[in-house]
């Protein structure tokens, strides 16, 4: 069991996180102490649960202690390393420890509100105020929160605090500020409270980008022999981390003077579209053809030749080129998706992909073909899709419903793909009129079902 020095300096707590998850330990908690060995940043966090628990949290039992394993691939070289976190000093449920939560409130040391309670988290609610209970809902435990420091340290002239939210929703910041100034309102809490948040408490847009996968159960036996120590807590993460930040606060939280991938800035949006056009959209783009040829994994389709090169194709030729961002930064996140496509220590299934891939089809790949005009690898990628969903997957009934109508009566795989192009309740437009697109689909169609999907594929320049 990992057991602290009681000599062990211990960093004021400067972070309250919302939530203790494996996200934000082995992303945040992973980041904070780095930066408090690297630079001094000396940040200590408090976690306190987003919903209620039974159970005292089990961070509690190891003094805030846990061990963050990273592993795959970083600038071509294999990483495999661990670090023991030790900037947690305190874990409470706070709806157990109301009391807890108003003493952090009231603490002077407190600057920042990080949290990852899911995109379900951010969500309206009608409960009501209860000056001595934590909230449930978590737009309203922030204002019970924000109220609670205001009352206690002078009103107007408190500190405001800076609120991180983690959750992957676009607008995540400006949503949670929203939604607190809304349970605020309903409440009743005065005006000069709501020009406060307003003045005084920064709620950040942020992106997040890391792959924790969790406790490595399946080998833990193995690794805790390797270690000497026992860590239930333990969990597995990537090497690859981007945090990107809609402002600049450096000074105060020195996560890039560091050396971490933390990106301040003054627009999120490119840096979100970045990641959903080139790691998710490459993503839906290799999924369909590669089921349709056997494999099961994205490891495996790295590693086929084959499917490498259409991948490789599809990204630099088709999807990086039209990311707005600088060309050396688009480069640079697209190398670092292929480095984690091909992570030796992850198993992430094809399959798991394909749920509701109309949708991420729409949002991931439809802004780079009309921002192209020639995709016609996305082109192949989007028949291996309406081929694939002849057979039985998992979507809104709607969209289930709209393709099979794709395919009930076609004479082929081309009629019924060009069906589905055209049905604008699937893609918010009629596709046929991107009639290069539209063209470049129903050939790959007619090419997949005569010589199935690889002898398809080798009829593609290169491929």
């Amino acid at each position: 069991m990992l057991t602290r020095n009681p000599q062990e300096p211990r960093p004021p707590i400067r972070v309250l996180q919302i939530g203790d998850g494996v996200f934000l330990r082995g992303f945040v908690d992973w980041m904070i102490d780095v930066a408090n060995e690297k630079v001094g940043a000396g940040l200590g966090v408090a976690v306190a649960l987003a919903r209620p628990h039974p159970r005292p949290p089990a961070l509690a039992a190891q003094d805030g202690l846990f061990t963050v394993l990273e592993r795959g691939r970083a600038e071509g070289e294999v990483v495999d390393r661990r670090r023991v976190v030790r900037c947690l000093q305190l874990a409470f449920d706070p709806h157990a420890e109301p009391q807890t939560l108003r003493r952090l409130a009231a603490s002077h040391d407190l600057s920042f509100v990080i949290s990852n309670t899911t995109e379900a988290g951010i969500v309206d609610s009608e409960e009501p105020y209860d000056p001595a209970g934590c909230p449930l809902n978590f737009p309203a435990k922030i204002a019970w929160l924000l109220k609670a420091r205001f009352d206690a340290l002078g009103g107007v002239a408190a500190p405001g605090l800076v609120v991180l939210p983690c959750e992957l929703i676009e607008g995540n910041g400006a949503t949670l500020r929203r939604l607190t100034l809304a349970a605020a309102q309903r409440w009743n809490f005065a005006p000069e409270f709501v020009d406060w948040v307003g003045d005084s408490c920064p709620f950040l847009d942020t992106l997040v980008d890391r792959i924790v996968p969790g406790f490595p159960a399946a080998e833990a036996e193995r690794l805790f022999e390797a270690w000497g120590y026992r860590d239930p807590l333990a969990i597995a993460a990537e090497p690859y981390h981007l945090w990107v930040i809609e402002g600049d606060l450096d000074q105060r939280l020195p996560l890039a003077r560091a050396g971490l991938n933390v990106v301040w800035t003054d627009d999120v949006k490119p840096y979100r579209d970045a990641k959903l056009r080139m790691l998710n959209g490459a993503h839906t783009a290799l999924a369909f053809p590669a089921l349709l040829a056997g494999l099961h994994t994205v490891g495996e389709a790295v590693a086929d030749l084959q499917f490498s090169a259409y991948l490789n194709q599809v990204l630099f030729g088709e999807i990086v080129p039209h990311v707005p961002l600088p060309p050396q930064a688009r480069e640079a996140y697209a190398r670092s998706v292929l480095e984690r496509f091909a992570n030796p220590f992850l198993r992430h299934e094809l399959i798991a992909i394909t749920l509701n891939s109309v949708a991420k089809w729409r949002a991931r790949l439809l802004p780079t073909v009309k921002a192209a005009g020639e995709t016609p690898l996305i082109a192949f990628g989007f028949a291996a899709l309406v081929r694939f969903y002849r057979g039985p997957v998992r979507d809104e009934p709607e969209a289930l419903a709209a393709l099979a109508r794709a395919w009930d009566g076609a004479i082929d795989a081309g009629e019924a793909t060009h069906r589905a192009l055209g049905d604008a309740r699937l893609w918010g437009e009629d596709l046929c009129a991107l009639s290069g697109f539209a063209t470049q689909a129903r050939e790959s169609a007619a090419d997949i079902e005569a010589l199935g999907v690889r002898g398809a594929l080798a009829r593609r320049r290169g491929l």
